[in-house]
C-alpha cells in the first residue's frame, strides 16, 4: 500500500461518511500514522506503508469517522504559532480565541502579573506568558485539564503556575493586573444543536455555563473586582450573541471595549477597573 494509494482511500471513506474536509482530514492522519510532515506525502507518494503505518491509519480514520475530533486522535492543535497538546479532557483552542491574546499584547503588554482562568490546555496562559514574560498564573477546575495545561508549560519552557481551583477562589486579592477568560458559555438548552464532534467528544465542564449561558461571565466579573489591582484588565472571549449581556455586567468598567473576529462576530471584550469597590 502506497502513501499514495492509502490517502485516496482515506479522502472516499471520509467523504462516504460526510467528515468535513475529507482530504486534508486524510493527509493529517496518515502522516501522524507515519510519523511525518504532510508535505513528505506530497514528496514521496510511492513510499510503501509499513504494516504498522496502516494498522495505525485505519484506526485513525475509524475513530474519525465515528465522530473523534482529528486534535483528540493526533492530540495536538496549533495555536498562536506554537503546538499545544490536546486531549479529550480539555477543549480543543480554537483560531477566534487568538484575539484574545492580541487584544491583550494590545492594551495590557505590561502585566507584570497575569491570570488564565479556566485554562484548558493552557494555550492563552503559556502563549502570554511567552510573549510578554509576566509572572503568569491558569486555574482550571478539573485536575486532568490542570496536568494538561502544566505539561504544555513545560514542554514550551514557559513556568506558568496552575493551580486546580474553581475560577478564581486560589488567588489572592489584588494581585493581578491582567485577568483573560474563554469561559463556558454554551447554554445547556443548545446542548442537542452542537456539531457531534462537540457535543460527545469535548469535555462538558468546558463548553456548559448553565442554562442561560451567561452563569461564569457573572461570577468571573464579579470575582475580577476582588483578584484584579486598580487600572487591571479584564479580557474575555464572548459567545455568540453574548455581547450585550456581558457588557451590561461590566457596567461602571473603564474602557469598555468590544472587538469583532475576523467574520465580523462581537468575539473579544475588554474593560478595565480603575478602582477597588
Amino acid at each position: 500500500m502506497t502513501a499514495r494509494t492509502a490517502l485516496l482511500q482515506g479522502v472516499r471513506l471520509l467523504e462516504d461518511a460526510q467528515v468535513a474536509v475529507p482530504r486534508l482530514t486524510a493527509e493529517v492522519l496518515l502522516s501522524h500514522a507515519m510519523r511525518c510532515e504532510r508535505v513528505y506525502l506530497f514528496a514521496h507518494p510511492e513510499q510503501e506503508l509499513r504494516e504498522v503505518e496502516w494498522l495505525h491509519y485505519g484506526r485513525y480514520l475509524h475513530e474519525r469517522i465515528l465522530g473523534k475530533p482529528t486534535q483528540y486522535i493526533t492530540k495536538r492543535q496549533e495555536f498562536y504559532g506554537r503546538e499545544f497538546r490536546v486531549t479529550p479532557d480539555v477543549l480543543i483552542p480554537r483560531p477566534e480565541t487568538e484575539h484574545v491574546v492580541e487584544a491583550a499584547l494590545r492594551i495590557a503588554r505590561g502585566a507584570r502579573r497575569i491570570l488564565d482562568v479556566g485554562t484548558g490546555s493552557g494555550a492563552l496562559a503559556v502563549t502570554l506568558q511567552i510573549e510578554t514574560g509576566a509572572d503568569t498564573w491558569a486555574t482550571d477546575i478539573s485536575p486532568a485539564a490542570a496536568a494538561v495545561a502544566a505539561g504544555n508549560a513545560r514542554r514550551l519552557s514557559s513556568p506558568v503556575q496552575v493551580a486546580v481551583c474553581d475560577l478564581m477562589t486560589a488567588i489572592a486579592a489584588r494581585s493581578m493586573d491582567l485577568i483573560v477568560a474563554n469561559p463556558p458559555y454554551v447554554p445547556l438548552t443548545q446542548r442537542e444543536g452542537l456539531q457531534r464532534e462537540v457535543r460527545d467528544w469535548e469535555p462538558h465542564v468546558a463548553l456548559f455555563a448553565g442554562h442561560t449561558g451567561f452563569e461564569l461571565y457573572e461570577r468571573i466579573v464579579v470575582d475580577a473586582r476582588r483578584v484584579l489591582r486598580p487600572g487591571g484588565w479584564l479580557i474575555m472571549e464572548l459567545g455568540f450573541g453574548s455581547r450585550d449581556r456581558v457588557e451590561a455586567l461590566l457596567s461602571g468598567w473603564a474602557d469598555l471595549q468590544v472587538e469583532p473576529d475576523l467574520a465580523g462576530i462581537p468575539r473579544v471584550i475588554t474593560a478595565c477597573l480603575l478602582a477597588a469597590p
